[in-house]
């Protein structure tokens, strides 16, 4: 069975605010890591971490302990995720503003969800637990979950997975936008997470609110309609 039309969101900066869970989930991670003796190298800074979102979780490991000991990847794994699903849990930050009304409208309308991210299985899922969207969606699709090295790989599986004829990838990295346009889906680039100035070059269309994915989505579901 295949599905006609798809929507594919990525996870952190486009529908959760990963940009305050991020900081003191990876300082706490640095200083677990420097009390097993494991790394004894500076901890990154803000701007450091901000840019290694959206990111598999091994280009951040890559980027952040460069030269470090499988043993030390293996432990800063470990301890990244669970400090991850404790503040969750805590509730330090939320989705972006509108995002759950938002999905809501669209599950109502009858359209196939999914997240597409390079985060971790786990991670993905307890934020959609925590804050009530896992049931409005079709699946969770994650760089953990299934071992890929790219978003474009992810997408290209999730895809093939489902048998989706059309879809839009909604994402705020350079990453979603290579991801949508190399497995020929329609792009909508979301400059309201932390996406640097140019890297949405290239979507098909950048909103500044994730509610205008409503509107946007209104006008390629009338096309796609009429096309069929």
């Amino acid at each position: 069975m295949s599905i006609p039309f798809a929507i594919l969101f990525d996870m952190d900066g486009t529908l959760f605010q990963t940009e305050k869970l991020s900081t003191p989930a990876f300082s706490r991670t640095f200083e677990q890591l420097k009390d097993k003796g494991l790394w004894d190298g500076r901890t990154p800074d803000e701007s450091e971490i901000t840019n290694v979102l959206g990111m598999t979780i091994e280009q951040v490991w890559n980027k952040l302990l460069p030269g470090a000991s499988d043993e030390a990847v293996h432990a800063a794994d470990t301890f990244l995720l669970e400090n991850e699903i404790q503040l969750i849990k805590e509730r330090i930050t939320d989705l972006y503003p509108g995002v759950k009304e938002t999905l809501q409208t669209l599950h109502a309308q009858g359209h196939a969800l999914f997240v597409a991210s390079n985060g971790q299985e786990a991670y993905i899922d307890a934020i959609c637990e925590e804050y009530g969207i896992k049931s409005l969606l079709t699946d969770l699709y994650s760089a953990g979950r299934f071992s890929t090295k790219s978003k474009n790989d992810l997408v290209a599986k999730l895809l093939s997975d489902y048998q989706i004829k059309q879809a839009v990838m909604v994402g705020d990295r350079h990453s979603d936008v290579e991801a949508g346009t190399t497995n020929g889906l329609i792009t909508i680039g979301c400059d309201f997470g932390f996406a640097q100035p140019g890297e949405l070059e290239g979507a098909t269309i950048v909103i500044t609110n994730f509610p205008q994915v409503l509107e946007i989505l209104s006008k390629i579901d009338t096309i796609t309609h009429s096309q069929s």
